[in-house]
């Protein structure tokens, strides 16, 4: 009897032992936690702001704070291992199995990743950009790791994966500085298409949001005969940021100018021969 209770005080005693020191370790560990991801906050806010201060070029910003933190965060979960006693051998190659098996879960994540480098190296446009793609048009915000957002014309933010936009057609509206609005308009047969030209160039070189030197010069030029009219192409050239200003606003300026100086907008029209 006396032999089966000094077994039983050994066993309370080695595990309240273990358990002691397996909670001091686990103590340990969350409190490196919650220090260590404050410390990670605190670095991220000071890089961002010396990101801000050198001027870093805004479409890297995203990613390489994106990556940073990944990295700060992969070394504190390692530190935290070492807190808690996991052999470091057994650690990485319990990482590398989560690794391979996140990794085959989340194989389209990894392609936008890729695309998201892609976009990074060949920059077919940055953040501020004026961009078609993926039925999207509006100004780039942000390049993420995964993502691109795009601000449209509505106010509209457009997430769009990354691998999606490096897969499609992309149109960059602002690589070049600036755009032509080619904006169709019509007169009837047997008016004076040369006033008519007169009247909208005028309109044209007295707008404000409209380019008018050298090669971005405005024009005023017949663009088709068409069935029941004559059809004349206004080409104005403008700033991205002032598009649409120039797109709906100098549109309604031409068409009041021309209707003001007697033009009549066209009607379908037909000859009517009769014979006896």
């Amino acid at each position: 009897m006396e032999t089966f209770t000094e077994s039983l005080k050994n066993f309370y005693n080695t595990i309240s032992a273990g358990l002691g020191n397996w909670g001091l370790q686990l103590i340990g560990a969350v409190a490196a936690l919650i220090i260590g991801l404050w410390v990670i906050r605190m670095i991220m806010n000071g890089i961002s702001k010396i990101f801000e201060k050198r001027t870093i070029d805004e479409t890297l910003q995203p990613f390489l704070l994106t990556t940073l933190g990944f990295i700060l965060k992969l070394l504190l979960i390692i530190s935290i291992a070492g807190i808690v006693g996991l052999p470091m051998a057994s650690f990485a190659a319990l990482l590398a199995g989560v690794g391979l098996a996140i990794g085959a879960a989340f194989n389209g994540s990894l392609g936008h990743i890729a695309s998201g480098v892609m976009l990074l190296i060949f920059r077919p446009f940055k953040v501020g950009d004026l961009i078609k793609t993926n039925g999207a048009f509006g100004f780039v915000k942000e390049i993420s790791v995964f993502v691109t957002v795009i601000e449209t014309f509505q106010n509209e933010t457009e997430i769009i994966p990354n691998s999606a936009i490096t897969a499609n057609k992309i149109t960059n509206l602002t690589k070049i500085g600036n755009l032509r609005i080619d904006m169709p308009f019509a007169i009837r047969y047997g008016a004076d298409i040369s006033k008519a030209k007169e009247i909208v160039m005028n309109i044209l070189k007295n707008d404000a949001n409209v380019l008018n030197d050298g090669n971005v010069a405005p024009r005023v030029a017949v663009n088709n005969l068409g069935e029941n009219s004559v059809e004349l192409l206004a080409l104005p050239y403008v700033d991205c940021n002032n598009y649409w200003d120039v797109f709906w606003d100098t549109r309604q300026k031409i068409v009041e100018a021309l209707s003001n100086a007697g033009y009549e907008a066209p009607l379908p029209q037909r000859v009517v021969t009769m014979t006896k």
